[in-house]
């Protein structure tokens, strides 16, 4: 048995769960029906890749506003480490804590790598209905950016067919490439 799982593919029911948001809050993947979510699977609070890919997310969370999307962001971080991370890096989305049971929503999206006992780097865009319209698995160590999200949504908008999860590395990273200023956790 692979020690990582399939991805729910384009077309099929996103899995629904109910994740802590906060140390005294839960959010519910169904109570966003009716607007596009872009649900981002991530390693670790903390970790350089991650911070610099959150802190896009954060950076662009205006234009994923113009398509009337919600970002989540999910790791198997306890709800107090999200929050303390989100508040040291001022993002302003919520981050869910698939703490216990360690994964098992990750599992469910194929994001969960059992040999480090961690979440993968995967994006999903979830569509008004509840349904997988795109996803892609990124490289642990790579920042995926935020093209393809931004083709995904751009795509649903105007009822293309669903986009292709394979994208060019050199538009991949375009985004990130031309971020201004470095993450504000690193040294200057």
């Amino acid at each position: 048995m692979s020690p990582i799982g399939a991805m729910p593919e384009p077309g099929t029911p996103a899995p629904d769960f109910t994740l802590p948001s906060g140390p005294d809050q839960s959010l519910t993947l169904s109570d966003l029906r009716g607007r596009p979510v872009i649900l981002t699977f991530y390693p670790a609070d903390w970790s350089p890749v991650c911070g610099d890919q959150l802190a896009l997310y954060q950076a662009v969370l205006p234009e994923f506003g113009e398509y009337g999307a919600t970002m989540l962001g999910l790791s198997v971080d306890g709800a107090w480490c999200h929050r303390a991370y989100a508040e040291q890096y001022r993002l302003r989305f919520p981050l869910l804590a698939d703490f216990e049971p360690k994964g098992a929503v990750s599992r469910r999206y194929g994001s969960y790598d059992e040999r480090v006992g961690r979440s993968l780097r995967n994006l999903f865009v979830i569509d008004p209905d509840g349904q997988v319209f795109w996803n892609f698995r990124s490289p642990v160590g790579a920042n995926p950016g935020a093209d393809g999200i931004l083709a995904a949504l751009e795509a649903m908008r105007s009822h293309s067919s669903i986009v292709d999860p394979v994208l060019d590395p050199a538009a991949m990273h375009s985004i990130v490439d031309t971020f201004a200023g470095p993450a504000p956790w690193r040294s200057r």
